[in-house]
């Protein structure tokens, strides 16, 4: 393992690249950006010990937007890429930056195994419910009734919902922002934080494709409204504190009542039960959308059961590249070849 770079203090500038960023005017990508640059500074890391990987789709331009190491890989591929960074050198700080896409289409299966072996890194997915880059086509989160080249008279798919994949695929953190909210920063500390995959859902709107399909929870006039940010130890309140989310346990689902109903729910994060809930509360009859961060559970990390079983298995042993290269099925030709 490379010793840890001693960390020198940074400011967001000292995060932003050269490169001319390249996004269609007002997409959320450059929210996005902005946030996590601006974040950096205050997580303690170096530079040149951060590493962002991602795949291909608008978002995926992200590394070269960094000042950091980064890879470019390709399409669906930036989990698998990510793993491999991260158990060659297990002392860097791996985010990988994929799409709905990227990460839930081609690259379904990648992420869920990331997920579930709990790779210690951050995986940030803007969620446009479109593909951007190839012109509007249709994602796996694009809602049903979406038209685009690919389907004419609407999409007949029912939609993935990216946290649900997540928890299914046994991720121990999830977390869901908005890319020009104020708080998107916090969620990206406490996913850092997070001592394994932390899982985060952003939400990111696409001005050309797909404008304002989060309008309903994220526009100025509706967001008090449609927005639970949650917070651990806290009462799940929204509506300005007015109202707040309760359990019926009789249907065995969430209800909303007023401020001072005693059956107001306080968050924990550790309920996987209740992360499942309120990833899956319905768009309609007045609820609101969980943001922040929704499930935290830690467990072990497959880096660090990777190093510990390498170091079992080799303890006592010599190092032989010889007597390895040997073992087996091996032989040595001795005879001269004949000269004909």
């Amino acid at each position: 393992m490379n010793e840890i770079a001693k960390i020198v203090p940074t400011t967001a500038k000292d995060w932003a690249s050269d490169q001319e960023v390249r996004w269609c005017p007002g997409c959320g990508d450059y929210a996005v950006l902005k946030a996590v640059q601006r974040t950096m500074p205050d997580l303690g890391t170096a530079r040149e010990n951060t590493v962002f990987v991602s795949g291909i789709g608008c978002s995926s331009r992200f590394p070269y937007y960094m000042a950091s190491y980064g890879f470019h890989t390709i399409h669906g591929r930036a989990c698998a890429v990510a793993t491999g960074v991260k158990l060659a050198n297990p002392a860097l700080d791996v985010w990988i930056i994929t799409g709905d896409g990227d990460a839930l289409s081609i690259g379904g299966n990648h992420t869920m195994h990331l997920l579930r072996r709990n790779l210690d890194c951050q995986l940030l997915l803007f969620n446009n419910e479109i593909y951007g880059l190839t012109k509007g086509q249709y994602s796996p989160t694009s809602r049903i009734g979406t038209r685009g080249p690919s389907t004419p008279f609407g999409s007949v798919d029912r939609p993935a919902t990216p946290c649900s994949f997540a928890l299914g695929s046994g991720a121990r953190f999830i977390a869901r922002a908005v890319d020009v909210h104020k708080a998107l920063p916090d969620v990206l500390k406490a996913a850092h934080a997070y001592k394994g995959a932390s899982f985060v859902e952003i939400f990111q709107n696409c001005v050309v494709y797909n404008d304002d399909v989060f309008a309903p929870f994220t526009a100025k006039e509706f967001a008090a409204d449609r927005q639970l940010w949650l917070k651990a130890g806290e009462k799940m309140l929204f509506a300005n504190g007015t109202r707040g989310q309760s359990f019926d346990r009789d249907k065995m689902v969430l209800t909303i009542v007023d401020v001072g109903d005693e059956s107001i729910l306080t968050h924990d994060p550790k309920n996987r039960t209740l992360a499942q809930l309120l990833i899956e509360m319905p768009a309609t009859a007045g609820f609101p959308v969980a943001l922040g961060v929704i499930y935290e559970d830690p467990a072990t990390t497959f880096e660090s059961a990777v190093l510990e079983q390498n170091e079992a298995v080799s303890k006592g042993k010599k190092v032989d590249l010889q007597a390895l290269v040997a073992k087996g099925q091996s032989w040595q030709v001795e005879k001269e070849p004949r000269v004909e």
